[in-house]
This record gives structure tokens, sequence and C-alpha cells, in this order.
């Protein structure tokens, strides 16, 4: 069968849809002359959207006003027909949507294994079985270009969408930042729901005469978040969507994991990647919030543990 026309369904969190890269360039390396239709949330098409080949681009605003049913079997039908169609969400509502969507051959993600490997393999193994494909999972892939900053540039990302419990806490980015701050600038990363820890850092650095900096949280468009990250010499940061762009550009990071597991959702092929975790027993526990109220997965981290590593 002549394939002319994918449509492809991305993840809504920036860090899933990066880690998708690998499987989506090896779907173009297949088809190279078939033009693509994306769908994804505005922060992931936003990310992924550079990629060659691509025709369309859908942001999905199904839940926004109405029935959330109707509107994906309307967004089904304004995909219009395609030869294959492939999601990489497992949700109902995306299996919903799939239904609807004309398709000589389409596929929901699946896990495939149990055993604890990377989520880019995962979604790298998905494509290959249902595409029959024999792929090997190259680099995180993302077409932007890494900002050039003047002097040697230090990013901290403090933040997490997921929840607390993946972060690490604000006076000890800032204690690494107020020592950093000797050699490099610093740059201060957040989304629009992070401002105030970001702002809780920078009070700090003021506090201590620390001028050298800049507080982007809630000021960059995903372009441009991802253009910043790319260019700097150092990362410290959360197990975060930001995470997965500095693994893209190889970016030196130090990522901080707590309640998460790191196995699987690690920066994919960075050899500069520094990962920090006290393997407690209690983790990876994969919640919201420390279920046993001490969080010690993120309280025993220390900026001297961070600082050692940068040191290295």
């Amino acid at each position: 069968m002549k394939i002319e026309k994918i449509f492809i369904e991305i993840p809504t969190w920036l860090g899933d849809a990066i880690m998708t890269t690998p499987a989506i360039e090896n779907i173009i390396k297949t088809y190279p002359n078939a033009k693509i239709i994306l769908l994804g949330s505005f922060v992931s098409t936003q990310a992924l959207g550079n990629f060659k080949n691509i025709e369309k681009i859908i942001v999905d605003n199904t839940k926004k006003e109405g029935n959330r049913y109707k509107n994906l079997y309307n967004l089904a039908k304004q995909i219009g027909k395609v030869d294959l169609a492939i999601s990489f969400r497992r949700s109902l509502s995306s299996k919903f949507m799939m239904f609807f969507v004309n398709a000589k051959k389409k596929y929901n993600y699946k896990r495939l294994q149990k055993e604890q490997i990377h989520q880019v393999l995962r979604y790298n193994d998905f494509v290959n079985h249902v595409l029959n494909l024999d792929n090997k999972a190259g680099d995180l892939s993302l077409h932007f270009k890494p900002f050039l900053y003047d002097k040697p540039t230090l990013g901290i990302n403090p933040g997490a969408t997921y929840g607390s419990a993946k972060r690490w806490y604000p006076s000890e980015f800032a204690k690494v930042a107020i020592k950093m701050s000797k050699t490099h600038n610093i740059v201060i990363f957040g989304g629009p729901g992070e401002v105030d820890i970001a702002k809780d850092i920078e009070k700090q650095l003021i506090e201590n005469g620390i001028k050298s900096y800049q507080n982007l949280a809630g000021k960059t468009t995903i372009a441009e978040l991802i253009e910043k990250i790319a260019g700097l010499d150092i990362f410290i940061t959360n197990d975060s969507g930001p995470m997965h762009v500095a693994a893209a550009f190889k970016v030196k990071t130090i990522a901080i994991f707590g309640p998460t597991r790191f196995k699987e959702t690690n920066q994919w092929n960075n050899p500069n990647e520094n990962i920090i975790t006290k393997n407690l027993d209690c983790a990876p526990c994969m919640k919201r919030v420390c279920p046993l109220k001490h969080h010690n997965c993120m309280k025993l981290i220390t900026a001297e543990d961070v600082l050692k590593v940068i040191d290295n």
C-alpha cells in the first residue's frame, strides 16, 4: 500500500511528546515523501511542529467547550482521509477519536512489555511493531537553533508540571545559583504555573547581591524556551519537559529525581547527563504528592550534592 498521507497524534505533555521524536523520525525515514498531519496540545505541537513533511498542525481543543465526545468526532472528521493514522496516546478519548478517523490503517499506542525500559524505546518499539520495521531509536530531535549567550550560562528549572513531589526546593536551587554566579550568568526557567517558585529563587538572588540573572518564568514561548535551553552550558532541572529539551541538544544536565522512575524517563542519549537521586526504599512511588508526608527523596538532596557533580 502506498503511504502518501499520515496522521500522527502526539502526547499532551512536553516531555512525553519529545520522547516520541526518535519514533517519528523513523516514520519519516520509512515514508520520506508522505505528508504529515500532526495533532496534539498547544505545547507539544509548538515543540514538534518544525518536523519536515508536516503539512498541517491541529491543536486539540476538544476539552474547552461543549460536549467533549462530539468535539472529538468533529476533530476526527477534520483530519480527512489518510493512509496511516498513529496515536502515541493510550487514553479513552484518543481511542474514541481514532475510531472515527478515516484511515486505511490505524494504530493506538500500546505498551508492549512490562519490564522497565526507557519510554523512548517503548514508543519506538510500538512503531516498529505496528509497521513491521526494525529501526533503532536515534537521538531526540527538536528542529530549533540554540540561542547564543555572550557568557557561560547556567539554567535552572525548579518546576515540574506533574506535581509537587517531583520538585526540588527553591532554596536549594538558589544556593547553587548563588555559588555558580561567580562564573556563570543565571537563567531561571518555568511555565505560567511556576512563576511563584521562580520569584522565590529570584528573591534570594537579589538578597545575596546577584545581578547577573534573568527570570524567564512565564515569559517565554515554547520556541523561545527550547532555544534558550539549547544554548546553555549547564542545566539543573527536576524530571520535567524542559529536561528532555536539554537532552535533545546534549546540554550538560544535572537531573534531580525523587518519586519517578529515572530508568524510564531520564534524558535519552545525552552523554552529558548526571542523575542525582537518593534511591530510597519508598521511591519511586510515582505519586504527585509525597504519600508519607516527609518528601525525603527530595529533601535529602542538597545544593552541595549538585555542586560536587558540576565540579567533576
